[in-house]
């Protein structure tokens, strides 16, 4: 009697459970359904977010191609659809102006770069604007804009830096400061992160300067000139023959 008194009590027991769970479920149910419409409904939104970012970078892609085979390649390059993205705008500009580079057309090169600049967001696209903006006009850019554009770029931690310096070594050269210039290309070629190509034209503004490799042109005459002498090479001068004796040449 007590087995079965037992089990009726459990049925009770699990019935009344039961019947809690599915009044939970009634009430609050809908939320754990709410979690579980929005997680899959954001994973299917980023995926036709990434599909559609797919496609557009596949059309300007195309697009691009097909303006660099037309005939006005600047014209083309310079339309191009960026589809409200102002990177895409500004990439667009730096190729126009590359192409108009490649036809000698300077002019409007520098129009396409400032145009690149204005419209850039993202801070790397926008130093490239500007740094080939500084090149593409070379000496017709005024002098203390160039100077100016040049220290922005030069900053620490700008990622154009090193190639910001040569430019400025350049300038320096131009200006006929060569002693400041080969400072300049000291401090650069002893920066981290220089490349090969990078040092070996620094190398050459260097010699093109009158500079010598390995030697600072911050030292005085004739520290420079010790220092330029091999090491082991004998620095004293030969002993004087005695009178009436000819030294045999070697």
């Amino acid at each position: 009697m007590s087995h079965e008194s037992d089990s009726f009590i459990d049925e009770v027991t699990e019935e009344v459970r039961r019947d809690r769970l599915f009044a939970l479920f009634r009430r609050y149910g809908w939320i754990g359904m709410l979690v579980i419409a929005v997680i899959v409904g954001g994973a299917a939104w980023r995926e036709y977010d990434a599909s559609r970012d797919r496609a557009q970078a596949q059309a300007w892609g195309d697009a691009v191609l097909a303006a660099q085979q037309s005939e006005d390649t600047v014209a083309q390059l310079a339309a191009l659809d960026a589809g409200g993205n102002p990177d895409r705008a500004a990439l667009g500009d730096l190729l126009a102006a590359g192409a108009a580079v490649e036809g000698g057309d300077q002019e409007v090169a520098a129009a396409r770069l400032e145009a690149a600049v204005s419209a850039a967001e993202d801070p790397v696209l926008r130093d490239l604007a500007r740094l080939k903006a500084v090149l593409a006009q070379g000496d017709q850019m005024d002098p203390a804009a160039r100077d100016a554009a040049l220290s922005e770029l030069s900053k620490p931690g700008a990622p154009f830096r090193l190639l910001a310096l040569e430019q400025k070594a350049v300038a320096l050269a131009a200006a006929e400061r060569s002693q400041d210039a080969l400072v300049l290309i000291r401090e650069i070629q002893a920066e981290e992160g220089v490349s090969q190509a990078l040092n070996q034209r620094l190398t050459e503004l260097m010699i093109t300067l009158g500079g010598e490799p390995g030697v600072d042109p911050a030292m005085p005459p004739a520290v420079a000139n010790a220092a330029a002498v091999p090491q082991g090479a004998d620095t004293q001068p030969a002993a004087a023959a005695p009178a009436g004796v000819t030294q045999d040449p070697e």
